[in-house]
C-alpha cells in the first residue's frame, strides 16, 4: 500500500504548498492529487508542482468532464505528461448538478455516459490515433459540417485515467474503462458498496478489481492520547459533505454514508444543514463516523485504521496530515509512511 496527498495552497501560499510536497517525496509519499470545485482549475497546479518535484506522481483529482471538451482534456494530459517526465494521471470526476449547471453552465443530465466517452476520446487523442467517434454525446467530426478528423501534434504518451465515482452506475463503468479509482467517502469494513460495483463493471471488460489502482481517502492524520478532544475538529468536514456536496436530490457523497449503513444521519445532517442550521448539522455527526474516516488518536488507532484499509484491498491511502507548521504536518506524515511500509 501507498500514500497519497493533496496538492494545494493554504491561503495562496503556493511556495508553502511546494515545499510540502517536496518533503513528502522525500519521505516516500507516492502520489499527489489537485483539486477543482469553484476556485483554481485543477490542472495550473500540477504544471507548477511538476516544476517544484521530480519522483512523486501527479495527478488531477479532479478535472471536472462537462467543464471542458474531451480534446482539450487530452491536450492538458498530454502536456502535463510532457512536462512532468510521464508523472501525470488524468483523474476525472462529474461533479454535480449545483457545480455543473450553477457554474459551467452545462446540463448535468448524462453525466457518467459523458464520463465514459470522455475516457475514450482522451485515449484515442493520447495514443495518437486519427479522432473520429461516434457516441451518445459527442459526435467527431461533427457530422454534415467542415469539421476534419485530426491527430494530435504533440508527441503521443500513455497517459492513465483514474475515476473519482461514487454511485453505483458510474462505479461500474470506472471498473470498465478507468486506469484507477480514487475514492471519498470511504469506510473500509464497508468497501464492498463501492468495489463490488467496480468489480463487476471491470467483469464485463474481461478484468478482474485487481487490475485497477484504488486509492480512497482516509481522511486527517494526527496522533494523540486525547481522543476526544480530536473528534469536534472532524465534524464539519463531514458535515459539509453530507449536508453541502450536492443538492437535495443529487448528493452523491451522502448517497454513499447512507449505503454505508448511515442513513438516518446522513439524512438529518442534510436536513438541518439545507435548513441553514449548520452548527445542529455538525453536532449531529456521529463521533463513530469521524473515527472511521480519518487516521487520528492513538498509534495504535491509526495502524488500526490502516490495516482496515490494506484489508479492504485499497491500494493507496489518500491523507491530510494535520499541523499548524510545515515541520508538524510532516511529522505527521513521516508517521504514517512508516506504518503504511511496516505493514507492507
Amino acid at each position: 500500500m501507498k500514500v497519497a496527498v493533496g496538492i494545494g495552497p493554504v491561503n495562496e501560499d503556493w511556495e508553502g504548498a511546494a515545499a510540502f510536497l517536496q518533503e513528502a517525496e522525500r519521505i516516500g509519499v507516492g502520489y499527489a492529487w489537485s483539486a477543482e470545485t469553484w476556485g483554481h482549475d485543477a490542472a495550473t497546479p500540477v504544471a507548477y508542482m511538476a516544476a517544484k518535484t521530480s519522483r512523486i506522481m501527479l495527478g488531477t483529482g479532479i478535472i471536472q468532464a462537462a467543464a471542458r471538451t474531451p480534446a482539450n482534456i487530452a491536450m492538458i494530459s498530454l502536456a502535463l505528461a510532457s512536462m512532468s517526465h510521464d508523472r501525470f494521471i488524468l483523474g476525472l470526476g462529474a461533479s454535480g448538478p449545483q457545480v455543473v449547471e450553477g457554474w459551467h453552465g452545462v446540463p448535468f443530465k448524462g453525466a457518467v455516459q459523458r464520463l465514459r466517452e470522455t475516457a475514450e476520446i482522451v485515449r484515442i487523442v493520447t495514443r495518437g490515433e486519427r479522432l473520429t467517434y461516434d457516441g451518445k454525446i459527442y459526435n467527431l467530426p461533427r457530422p454534415g459540417g467542415e469539421g476534419k478528423a485530426l491527430k494530435t501534434s504533440a508527441q503521443p504518451r500513455n497517459v492513465p485515467v483514474y475515476m473519482a465515482t461514487l454511485s453505483p452506475k458510474s462505479l461500474e463503468m470506472t471498473g470498465e474503462v478507468a486506469d484507477g479509482w480514487i475514492g471519498t467517502s470511504f469506510i473500509p469494513e464497508h468497501a464492498d458498496i463501492f468495489f463490488e460495483h467496480i468489480a463487476k463493471g471491470a467483469a464485463r471488460a474481461g478484468r478482474t478489481l485487481s487490475d485497477l489502482n484504488l486509492q480512497a481517502n482516509a481522511g486527517v492524520i494526527e496522533f494523540s492520547d486525547d481522543v476526544e478532544r480530536l473528534i469536534p475538529a472532524r465534524k464539519p468536514g463531514l458535515a459539509f459533505s453530507l449536508g453541502a456536496m450536492g443538492s437535495r436530490q443529487h448528493n452523491f457523497y451522502n448517497d454513499a454514508y447512507k449505503r454505508a449503513g448511515y442513513a438516518d444521519e446522513a439524512i438529518a445532517v442534510q436536513n438541518l444543514w439545507l435548513e441553514g442550521k449548520r452548527a445542529e448539522a455538525t453536532a449531529l455527526v456521529p463521533d463513530e463516523m469521524v473515527l472511521l474516516t480519518n487516521l487520528i488518536g492513538t498509534e495504535a488507532m491509526v495502524r488500526d485504521r490502516i490495516r482496515a484499509h490494506r484489508a479492504a484491498g485499497v491500494d493507496t491511502i489518500s491523507v491530510a496530515p494535520a499541523g499548524n507548521t510545515l515541520a508538524e504536518r510532516i511529522e505527521n506524515l513521516a508517521r504514517v509512511v512508516e506504518l503504511v511500509k511496516a505493514e507492507g
